[in-house]
This record gives C-alpha cells, structure tokens and sequence, in this order.
C-alpha cells in the first residue's frame, strides 16, 4: 500500500474530483484543512492551506499544489476514460502518448497536480 499527499487550494473541491472522477472513496475529512481518500491500495492524503503540512519550511518555502511527481491508476479503455474526462472538464496536459509498455495521458485535477492514465499493451 502507498500513501501520496498532495497540496490543494480547496478540500471540498479536491474531494469532490477525486471520488467523482478517479472513484477514491473518502475515509476521513478534516473539514477545509485535510481529507483521507482511498482507491485499492492507494492512500492519498488531500492537505488544505491549513493543514499542518502545508506550514512553510524554516528557508521560507511554502508547499504548493503542482508540479510534475505524480501517481498512476491503470484504466482498461484510456480513449473512453479520456472522453469521459474531457466532458467532465478535466484539463490534460498532452494527448495520449503510446509506447512499448502502453498508452498514457496526464489529467490535471483542479489545482494542477497530476494523474497519470495509463493502459498496459
């Protein structure tokens, strides 16, 4: 099992797209600061501007939703889950690349941290 946090701007949102879209259930939320999603062995934490995560460093660095890090969910149609997304409004940041080892597509969830799609050849 593995465990991802990722930074947004808004918890209520970020849920909302990430058990609508990507099917996470949610285990725990901490009102607007942080919230536990799950999907299989995925545990993916969900931290708001005020959760205790996203206090700035000691440098002055702050935390902040982006970035290219990202985790993968395996999909069996990726030009169908594509299309369901696109009507949903979720933005890509490519096409579907196709490779040896299968097709993949980076969907952005709204504050622009990634999710890779991928289907195995």
């Amino acid at each position: 099992m593995a465990t991802v946090r990722y930074f947004v701007t808004d918890v209520d949102k970020a849920v909302a797209f990430y058990s609508k879209q990507l099917e996470f259930t949610v285990q725990q939320q901490f009102g607007p600061n942080m919230a536990i999603l799950r999907r299989g062995d995925l545990t993916l934490w969900l931290a708001g501007p005020n959760a205790s995560a996203s206090r700035a460093m000691p440098d002055g660095r702050k935390p902040e939703p982006g970035g290219w890090n990202r985790f993968v969910i395996e999909v069996g149609d990726l030009a169908a889950t594509v299309a369901k997304f696109k009507a949903a409004g979720v933005r890509f940041r490519n096409e579907i690349v196709t490779g040896p080892g299968g097709q993949q597509i980076l969907a952005e969830d709204p504050f622009g941290n990634v999710v890779e799609l991928f289907q195995p050849a």
